[in-house]
């Protein structure tokens, strides 16, 4: 599936390709690469009942390690059953490198650039530039999507006040 125009940079409009996920979906199961370049398998190492999937572009930028910190730190504020992973295109050392040296330590930080599997899966490649698009989709305990956001503007951040009141609903089994 190809969609024009759903996101931008700099304003100007740039192609999603692979399958929109939309909330009430399942979420489809989908491989990357971890930092110590191991296999990770959605279904099998999410253990977490509810699961926020961070996506950003690239962590070597300003606004993906903002998203990232804050994702980082608000793990520390959520319920045991809730985890949190992010998802880029850059290579697995350099995710580690990024994670070692901004302490982040709290959520997995895994890469799709071997297999582009979530990008596909999720709808997140970027066509012209081979990344993720900027967003975040959260899971449940029986693989529904409760919430998707494609960031419009890559350059600007999620609405993380939104995705944390859909987690805490879910967390509070309303």
């Amino acid at each position: 599936m190809v969609r024009k125009g759903i996101v931008t940079m700099g304003g100007n409009p740039l192609t999603l390709i692979g399958t929109e996920c939309v909330v009430g979906g399942e979420a489809a199961n989908f491989k990357a690469v971890a930092q110590d370049l191991s296999e990770f398998d959605f279904y099998r190492d999410a253990t977490k009942k509810i699961n926020i999937i961070s996506v950003v572009p690239s962590l070597d930028t300003e606004v993906c390690e903002l998203q990232t910190k804050r994702f980082n730190q608000e793990a520390t504020n959520l319920s045991e059953d809730v985890g949190i992973i992010t998802i880029s295109v850059d290579l697995p050392f350099a995710q580690k490198r990024f994670c070692g040296a901004e302490g982040i330590n709290n959520i997995q930080v895994v890469s799709d650039h071997k297999y582009l599997d979530f990008g596909m899966k999720y709808g997140f490649v970027i066509e012209e530039l081979r990344l993720l698009a900027r967003g975040i989709v959260i899971v449940d305990s029986e693989k529904k999507i409760r919430y998707v956001e494609y960031v419009k503007e890559l350059t600007n951040q999620p609405d993380y006040d939104k995705a944390l009141e859909v987690v805490k609903r879910l967390v509070e089994g309303k």
